[in-house]
């Protein structure tokens, strides 16, 4: 199977069983763009490694020094048989273009519910990721259906946003909405505009936004630097 160069990601594709997401931190923004460049090269020059891999998508964070990957699997044996007989071969040739990249967390994660199947582009993705105090499939879905319910009873809702996708990790403790915007400077203004951050002042954001047992949060901007997936070959 060849590589092919797209701009974004299906994200709501109904074959992927499961999303892969981590974040490499590089440093800086010299570092960053290099790293983008050998990735390209690790995985351009070299056959789709694996029938299971729909797409894989690297982000630029905005403070100039972290990637954040984005990869859709049909299943965890797909995903387990590239470790065994793929991943090494690219890592190792990105670490030789850019060594000392610090690998973060990985976590696996279902999508759950998209407030919209796409259309424009985005200028802007924004990851936020909620941490909960302990495993709970429930509960991780009753936090995103109360966003839903916010989003849907807002009475200014934010211009700029294009679509939310929310993601429950399999171990039942983490969310992560892959939010696509317009631009990094809509999202800003969204933020600025009065209430106590996104959302307006609502009973159902007050609800969000104090929901029992969430522990930590974590919202970041990135740019899309690259997105692959299987060659029509494939």
């Amino acid at each position: 199977m060849t590589v092919e160069f797209v701009s974004r990601p299906d994200v709501t594709r109904a074959d992927a069983g499961l999303v892969k997401a981590s974040t490499w931190d590089v440093g800086t923004p010299e570092r960053l763009r290099q790293t983008v460049e050998a990735i390209r090269a690790a995985w351009g020059t070299r056959r789709w490694p694996h029938p299971g891999l729909l797409s894989y998508s690297v982000y630029a964070g905005e403070d100039g020094g972290t990637l954040f990957h984005y990869s859709q699997w049909t299943g965890e044996e797909s995903y387990r048989d590239f470790v065994r007989d793929g991943r090494d071969v690219r890592n190792a040739e990105i670490d030789a273009a850019v060594p000392d990249i610090e690998r973060l967390g990985l976590h696996t994660y279902e999508l759950y519910r998209s407030s919209s199947p796409g259309g424009r582009e985005p200028g802007c993705v924004v990851v936020v990721d909620v941490e909960f105090d302990g495993a709970d499939k429930a509960r991780q879905r009753d936090w995103v259906d109360s966003v839903f319910e916010a989003l849907g009873t807002d009475p200014a809702p934010a211009p700029g946003g294009l679509a939310g996708h929310f993601h429950v990790s399999t171990d039942g403790t983490r969310v992560l909405n892959y939010a696509e915007w317009e631009s990094a400077q809509a999202h800003v203004d969204a933020l600025a505009a009065p209430g106590d951050g996104f959302g307006s002042r609502t009973p159902q954001w007050e609800r969000v936004q104090t929901y029992p047992g969430v522990t930590g949060g974590r919202v970041r901007r990135y740019t899309p630097a690259l997105s692959l997936r299987p060659g029509e070959d494939g």
